[in-house]
């Protein structure tokens, strides 16, 4: 059957999934008659429907020669894309269905990267796997960067490092995070007895002569209050994208910096790294906030995964 110019479908004029539950009814059973049986419909339907698919493509999909109904070449290359639509079509329906019952289309979390990701990841995980018609999308940003992400994707969730408070936002407090002061022991600044508690403490000067390492925030618009407890001031500032970055930068002796406490306990179990004793303050705590939209009630799938996040070991809402 060759395809002509006249007989060419125009653009819009698609196959029908009847069509390719047809196709592969025909290639599983190896008869028209075996798939009307299986079908539960007429063999002349059978025909009639390959009959329009060939008519639809311009090629012939089976040798007819025979006294089974096998397909051409391309009559098998095309039963691959006709079951992968197929496939594709109970999963829309089963989108549907689930949908129909209340799940949101779309969850969308926005966390700070310096919070442990460690529960979020696993709550994530186990909401994944049950296999919901929701697509949850995972953004991690620094600083005023959570809350502008939340804003401009029109996020569901954030996981807010320092929060101001809003009234238009529910605000849920979370276990406090410890920052701590680090170094490298190879660094000028590394303490000559760090077990010793007489250990001399370095003054906001003394730090200033050396390399500041900071994650830089990851908004347009700084947030002043959360970047004003971080900085120590120094001129010498070496910005980094995330605190992985900046780990592997103090572990090399780079500079100094401030670093959350859950990302650094194997380094200074290791002694890659050292507490630096600093004058004014050895840690800054913050107390992070769980948040969303007052005005915008959680879907299904956002309270499953804050259910799920409640199971995590360690993990607590302060």
């Amino acid at each position: 059957m060759k395809k002509t110019a006249e007989s060419a479908p125009e653009p819009g004029d698609f196959v029908n999934l009847d069509q390719l539950r047809v196709l592969q009814a025909i290639a599983s059973t190896g008869s028209f008659a075996a798939a009307g049986k299986r079908l539960h419909r007429a063999t002349s339907a059978v025909s009639y429907g390959v009959k329009g698919l060939e008519e639809r493509v311009g090629f012939a999909l089976f040798d007819r020669s025979g006294h089974r109904a096998v397909l051409t070449t391309a009559g098998q290359r095309l039963l691959l894309e006709a079951e992968q639509l197929l496939e594709r079509a109970r999963h829309f329906d089963r989108v549907a269905l689930a949908l129909r019952d209340a799940w949101e289309p779309s969850l969308t979390i926005v966390v700070d990267g310096a919070l442990d990701l460690k529960p979020i990841l696993a709550a994530m995980k186990g909401l994944v796997q049950r296999g919901l018609p929701t697509r949850v999308d995972l953004h991690v940003e620094y600083l005023s960067g959570v809350r502008e992400r939340f804003n401009d994707q029109r996020g569901d969730l954030m996981f807010v490092l320092d929060f101001a408070g809003d009234a238009r936002h529910v605000a849920r407090p979370l276990a406090p995070l410890c920052m701590r002061l680090v170094v490298s022991p190879t660094h000028p600044l590394a303490p000559v007895h760090p077990r010793s508690k007489k250990q001399a403490k370095r003054t906001r000067a003394e730090l200033a002569q050396h390399v500041e390492l900071m994650v830089e925030d990851s908004g347009t618009v700084t947030n002043a209050s959360a970047l004003g407890r971080l900085s120590l001031g120094s001129p010498h500032v070496l910005r980094l994208g995330d605190f992985h970055a900046k780990l592997e930068a103090l572990v090399s002796g780079i500079g100094f910096g401030w670093m959350p406490q859950h990302l650094i306990e194997d380094a200074l179990e290791q002694k890659q790294l050292l507490l630096l004793p600093f004058e004014e303050a050895e840690e800054h705590r913050f107390i992070p906030h769980l948040s969303w939209r007052r005005a915008r009630p959680l879907g299904r799938a956002a309270e499953l995964f804050l259910e799920l996040l409640a199971e995590q070991p360690g993990w607590s809402d302060g």
